[in-house]
């Protein structure tokens, strides 16, 4: 045989592998653009591990929206922690995607529907207001439930509907 009929057989899988890592690579930095996540990479990685007590959910099983409600379900997972809330998405979709550490003073806290599902929004970074949108439940497992500004009240109006 030909050294290069040889050499082509070899050059064909290893341009179609180039081919599709790069644009795996591609896919996740535009992702990572899209959604706002390189933005707040910018002034939020995660240098050091969580302090203090920490609760983390994800990356299986739980809905995570980011801006314009992009789909982020499995990959990622968020540690709500005493001194900021950690995010960080799982190996294959790391490219564009580093580990980030939001300090609370930067997160704000709030209510949204989306159809007939009811989340949890939080905005991330004062400057960058980046939406991040949680399931209740996994906001409830990850302690954030406490800290919604209306979060007493509506646990004293739910008990006092309990008892009645």
């Amino acid at each position: 045989m030909p050294a290069s009929v040889n050499s082509f057989q070899w050059s064909v899988p290893l341009l179609i592998f180039c081919f599709v890592a790069s644009s795996w690579v591609l896919i996740c930095y535009s992702s990572s653009a899209l959604t706002g996540w390189y933005r707040l990479s910018q002034r939020f990685t995660a240098e050091q591990e969580p302090n203090g007590p920490a609760k983390s959910a994800g990356p299986f099983f739980y809905a995570v929206y980011m801006r314009w409600w992009s789909h982020y379900s499995c990959i990622v997972r968020i540690t709500a922690a005493e001194d900021a809330l950690y995010l960080s998405v799982i190996l294959p979709f790391r490219f564009g995607h580093p580990p980030l550490r939001i300090p609370w003073r930067e997160v704000q806290i709030g209510r949204t529907k989306y159809f007939w599902r009811r989340y949890v929004a939080l905005t991330l970074g004062d400057e960058e207001h980046i939406p991040l949108r949680i399931t209740e439940g996994m906001a409830a497992k990850l302690g954030i439930l406490e800290r919604l500004p209306d979060y007493e009240s509506t646990v004293i109006n739910s008990i006092s509907n309990e008892k009645r």
